[in-house]
Formats: structure tokens, sequence, C-alpha cells
């Protein structure tokens, strides 16, 4: 049995309206207004929900036959806001908040006072173009499925380094950093070879997809803004090699 698409959406609507009670207080490294810490609470309290419910877990988590023959579009965003365990959970958030500050920050010094909202944007349309190339391969697979919020917190990261390419980034816990000019393509090419590869309950492709989604839309909206992103990236890299 299929829950509603209102009650789906009323769910999120009252996850949304508790983060707004939560002292500010709580986040003292982010902007009291942050989409990113928004974004962190609700998929907690969603993941949260899921893991203790079953039912819940089947109606939110992508299922692309559901979508096929039920026309439950909604799955390519609910999916994304909820996780399979724990340690899945906390990867994605510490990842977003580890670069979704910087973004949203950027984001703000490109499109003023409508950068919020373009980041936000750009964070729920990663959710569902992620997952499109997975949809293609599977309409009628009943055995797939797929959840968690990594197409769309890899589009936040690849965002990232397409505005300060020169940082450097690492892996949790091994205190060995490289520059994300360098970093992405690394990760592209090993999440394609797995996803070619196989084998795992991964789904690389959307990691891939919403890293390239990442960079499109900022190049594009930030054409749209007037803030050359490309010529920004090739800059910081170049400063990176005059240092």
């Amino acid at each position: 049995m299929s829950l509603p698409f209102y009650l789906v959406v009323a769910w999120l609507t009252c996850c949304l309206s508790l983060v707004a009670s939560l002292p500010l207080s709580l986040f003292p490294y982010l902007h009291p207004m942050s989409i990113t810490l928004i974004i962190i609470i609700v998929n907690v309290l969603v993941s949260l929900a899921a893991m203790n419910n079953d039912r819940l877990m089947d109606q939110l988590i992508f299922y692309p036959p559901a979508v096929t023959h039920d026309k439950q579009y909604y799955r390519f965003f609910t999916s994304g806001f909820i996780h399979a365990d724990f340690g899945h959970l906390i990867f994605n958030m510490i990842s977003l908040y580890a670069f979704g500050g910087m973004v949203e920050s950027g984001f703000n010094q490109i499109f003023g006072e409508q950068g919020r909202l373009v980041y936000l944007l750009m964070y729920l349309l990663a959710l569902p173009v992620s997952l499109l190339p997975t949809f293609a391969r599977n309409k009628t697979n009943s055995y797939y499925r797929s959840l968690g919020a990594s197409g769309a917190v890899s589009a936040v990261i690849f965002a990232g380094l397409m505005l300060s390419p020169q940082a450097g980034v690492g892996m949790f816990f091994i205190p060995v950093y490289i520059p994300g000019f360098l970093f992405g393509p690394l990760y592209l090419i090993i999440s394609a070879y797995l996803d070619r590869k196989g084998g795992s309950n991964v789904n690389h492709s959307a990691h891939i997809w919403g890293a390239l989604f990442g960079v499109a839309f900022l190049i594009v909206a930030g054409q749209l803004a007037g803030f050359p992103v490309i010529a920004n990236f090739v800059s910081g890299v170049q400063d990176y090699f005059n240092r």
C-alpha cells in the first residue's frame, strides 16, 4: 500500500517546523539561516524515523518499479532524506557539513540575496538528476532499491571544488590532503571503476552524476549571474602552482 504524496509532504513539513524550533546555539559553525543546517537536521530526523519504521522506509526509498508503474515520482526526492544505518547517515552529513557552509557562503557572494535559494535549488535538483541513470537501468528491476543523500552531497562537494580548487581534501581520519582539482578527477575515476565493477550496495552512479550536476549547475548559474566559474577555477589552480 502506498502512502499518499500529501502525507509525505506533511511529514517533511513537520520536520522543518521542528528544525525551526531548535536553538541555533547548538550549531555555532553555521549561519543562523543556513540551508545546510536545515538539510542536515531534516536528514537526521527523517532517517531516524525511517530506521525505526519499516513501512515508512519502504514508502520513501527509491524503488524504480514504483516510479515506472505507479508514477511515484516523489521517490526521486524522498529517498535522498533516508539512510540505511547510522554509519551511512553520519558519513553523508559530515561530508555535507564540511563543504556545505563554504559552498553556501560562496553562493551568497555570487548570487547575493538569492544565494541560499540557489544553493537549495541545486541540492534539491541533484537528488533526482543523480538517480536518472540508475532509474534508466532499473525501471522494472523489482530487486533494486536505493537511498541516501550521496548524490546531492556530491553536487555540493564538487561545486565547492570548483569554487576553491586549491583547497586540500582528505578522507576521514587520514591526515593526508590533496588539492581539490586533483581529488575531483580521482574521485570520479574510482567511482566509475567501482560502478562498472558492481557487486556492492553503493550507488556509485549517483555519486558520479550528482558530482557532474553540481559542476554543471554552478557553471550555468554562475554564467547567468555574471560570475566566471571556469576562469575562477583555472585561476585557483594557477595560484596553487605559483605558491
